[in-house]
């Protein structure tokens, strides 16, 4: 039993040194690959920022092609994974979920923001397959977005508005904080995304229109026109 014990406990060690060593290689690529091009920089490169010979680091990983890849998968998943589960929790209103997601999406960014350049800025230059999951990937965390904001104007929370502008204004401000966050002690990224996930609420929110008559019906054509439009585009999608 103590034997086992000690191998198990072995066994963690081991997996959280290579987890930890793998962190560092994507961290170093990352940033060798924004400042120097993908064909720019070599496997020795990388090793030699790691800190590590290069024969330890095929350890690890066997190509900068596998390194890009997981680059690209973890930069597309992890953000609409989260989005669709806060979309899919019916227990938040529409604003609350809009907030959770702007919030997630600008820690996101603050937290990878080499990645995020390194990406956004190459992306064009990536290999097709790759090229092609990181776009994708975009897309689908702006549909999901899209659905909250439509889901937000239908039951009256947001303003009647295209979905589709909403979603990009929001992505756009969360996406920009990759350019010009700089992390330390006294700069922490949460007050950063409060801030903004607020302002995404209050940049689509519907204003209260209190007893007045006129505003009111002013919102609800508001309301109705937008509704005939979006009825107009899905006649065409069908």
């Amino acid at each position: 039993m103590a034997q086992d014990s000690a191998e198990a406990a072995n066994q963690r060690r081991t997996t959280a040194r290579r987890e930890l060593i793998e962190t560092q290689i994507h961290e170093h690529a990352a940033r060798l690959f924004a400042q120097r091009g993908f064909a720019g920089t070599s496997l020795g490169d990388i090793a030699e920022s790691v800190g590590i010979t290069r024969q330890a680091l095929y350890y690890y990983v066997k190509s900068k092609d596998e390194i890009l890849a997981k680059l690209v998968a973890d930069l597309t998943s992890s953000v609409v994974t989260r989005t669709r589960e806060i979309r899919a929790d019916t227990t938040l209103g529409h604003a609350e979920r809009l907030r959770r997601i702007a919030y997630l999406t600008v820690m996101d960014r603050a937290r990878d923001r080499t990645r995020f350049q390194l990406l956004d800025r190459s992306a064009s230059a990536l290999p097709p397959e790759l090229a092609d999951a990181f776009l994708e990937g975009r897309r689908l965390a702006l549909a999901e977005l899209r659905g909250v904001i439509e889901d937000g104007i239908t039951a009256g929370e947001f303003r009647p508005l295209d979905a589709r502008v909403g979603a990009l204004s929001v992505l756009g401000m969360c996406n920009w904080v990759a350019w010009w966050y700089e992390p330390g002690p006294d700069h922490p990224a949460e007050p950063i995304a409060e801030q903004m996930s607020d302002c995404a609420v209050a940049m689509l929110r519907s204003e209260p229109t209190g007893t007045d008559p006129l505003a009111a019906l002013a919102t609800a054509r508001a309301s109705l026109d937008q509704l005939e439009r979006q009825l107009r585009i899905d006649n065409r999608r069908g």
